[in-house]
């Protein structure tokens, strides 16, 4: 699955707009962790804790809105874009963008890219793994 912050994939022809696609989650920290975390704020800088929340959060998004493009029949997905917000003592992440189907192009074509045209040049059972 190509996945891009981008309104396109260099190299690559879009076919079909499948939709909006997401991946949404809300998660907490444990008062151990809220407890070590006001004591870092105190002194200020990163909060390892809230670090890895977030972080396990948006691989976890990420993952929800592939599977939710996969399920459309997408190839790829464009305009990815990250979201958060505080809800009370909680943090929410959403990843979304837009579900389409992508062709490599091939490398007479203008725009290929050396991606796309290695791409277009394997049987197509292949191009689709």
């Amino acid at each position: 699955m190509i996945v891009v912050t981008t309104d396109s994939v260099p190299g690559y022809r879009t076919q079909a707009v499948l939709g909006e696609v997401m991946g949404v989650t809300v998660r907490a920290t444990d008062a151990g962790a809220n407890l070590s975390a006001g004591f870092r704020a105190i002194g200020g800088g990163e909060i390892p804790e809230y670090t890895r929340v977030m972080h396990e959060s948006r691989r976890e998004v990420l993952a929800r809105m592939v599977a939710d493009a996969e399920q459309r029949g997408a190839n790829a997905v464009v305009a990815l874009r990250y979201d958060s917000a505080a809800i009370g003592a909680f943090s929410e992440c959403c990843a979304y963008g837009t579900a389409v189907v992508v062709e490599p192009l091939a490398g007479h074509e203008p725009g290929a890219t050396v991606q796309s045209a290695q791409q277009a040049a394997l049987p197509a059972d292949d191009a689709r793994a």
